[in-house]
């Protein structure tokens, strides 16, 4: 991937083309930016009520005025977040927060869809790095783990395995990550290498949702991240003689189709593995066709997640409607969104053989009382079945890391 150096002034060098800087800037610029004014129009509207009505929202046992500044409290402490996630952005890239030449080439440039992942961003936190997300993550990352694990119990060395995962790897493989997006990437390099200890960040992950809330309490609960310190788990994985999770596992950064449609990936890996990444595909047919050439003969592919189609934005629609046939990224391709049953057929008639249809139902973000929502998934396995419908599996922090 292109990146980015400081030259001795402190001035920077971009080593990008003018579209990843941009997204780039934008990016940074979100973590800054993404937690300002959030309840300002909330209390504009608020007291554009009638007179009457709004002092009465305003008294017990609504006391709504009240609620602004607990919101306000809670978007505080996941802004300071975002802060050292900016941080650790600024000097990845070898950009200066305190230099105003810096400052001048990524200050003012999200947009509103900016600022809309990089809250999503640190939402997600709470799925995969809070004690209160275990369940979420069973359901996400269960069903995949148990498919590998069942396909591979015949091996006593897992290492020998390579297994492309487009978003992370677990469970003692050797994984290469694949990942496109810099929200996801900074963050990602943000909770992995820079916590201090387990559970050190408040989270207030649904503070600024003010729709489906069933009671404040839901909307303004906290939790703890990260619920696992990786440098302490790693250092106890090694005082165990396992190997280091950093001798089997690595990450690229780019568009999965056009780095993996490469030649020099060609039947390279012995599993590819997709949890909530299948309906991120403009044209899924692309993705289809880039796993079937990076997997092995034999290999298998394994998935789980809805197909909430992410490019039905109008918005985004109107922004990539030119067809480029000589496209071969994200960008340009043109755009299809299909049932479960068309995603079946066409995997079926593309290399893949399948059994069954999905039985499980993930639910994002959800507490007990609160789901925010709940969508049919299911499971790919490659080049000789596609089985779907396994139970979810709990896995411990030892099973994640062993050898």
């Amino acid at each position: 991937m292109s990146h980015l150096q400081a030259t001795g002034d402190g001035a920077s060098t971009l080593l990008l083309d003018t579209d990843e800087r941009k997204t780039l800037f934008a990016t940074l610029d979100s973590f800054r930016v993404a937690h300002f004014n959030v309840t300002h129009r909330r209390r504009q509207n608020f007291y554009a009520l009638p007179p009457a009505e709004w002092q009465l929202l305003s008294a017990p046992p609504f006391n709504f005025l009240s609620t602004l500044e607990h919101v306000d409290d809670a978007i505080d402490a996941n802004a300071d977040i975002a802060a050292e996630i900016l941080k650790i952005g600024l000097e990845s890239f070898g950009l200066k927060n305190d230099s105003d030449v810096d400052r001048s080439l990524w200050h003012g440039q999200a947009q509103a869809s900016d600022l809309d992942k990089a809250r999503y961003t640190i939402r997600q936190f709470y799925r995969d790095w809070s004690s209160e997300g275990a369940a979420e993550r069973r359901a996400s990352y269960g069903p995949v783990l148990q498919d590998i694990a069942v396909a591979f119990a015949h091996l006593s060395d897992r290492g020998s395995i390579t297994i492309l995962v487009p978003g992370a790897g677990k469970q003692g493989y050797n994984v290469e990550g694949n990942e496109i997006s810099y929200h996801q990437l900074i963050a990602s390099k943000w909770i992995l290498n820079h916590s201090d200890k387990a559970e050190q960040y408040p989270l207030f992950p649904f503070a600024s949702d003010f729709s489906n809330v069933v009671s404040r309490a839901d909307q303004l609960k906290s939790v703890k991240i990260p619920d696992v310190h990786v440098a302490t788990a790693l250092a106890d994985s090694q005082v165990r003689g396992e190997k280091c999770v950093f001798e089997r596992m690595n990450m690229t950064a780019g568009d999965f189709t056009e780095l993996y449609s490469d030649p020099k990936n060609k039947e390279v890996f012995e599993a590819v593995v997709t949890v909530f990444f299948l309906d991120t595909a403009q044209n899924v047919i692309k993705y289809i066709q880039t796993v079937h050439h990076c997997l092995k003969v034999g290999g298998i592919w394994s998935n789980n997640g809805p197909l909430l189609w992410h490019w039905t934005s109008e918005a985004e629609k109107a922004a990539k409607n030119v067809y480029d046939e000589q496209s071969t990224g994200c960008v340009n391709q043109g755009s299809i969104e299909l049932s479960v049953e068309e995603v079946l057929e066409l995997v079926g008639s593309m290399g893949f053989e399948h059994a069954t249809k999905p039985l499980s139902d993930v639910s994002l973000d959800s507490q007990e009382d609160r789901l925010s929502g709940s969508t049919p998934s299911g499971r790919f396995l490659d080049q000789g079945e596609c089985q779907y419908g396994l139970d979810a599996v709990e896995l411990t922090l030892d099973d994640m890391l062993s050898a």
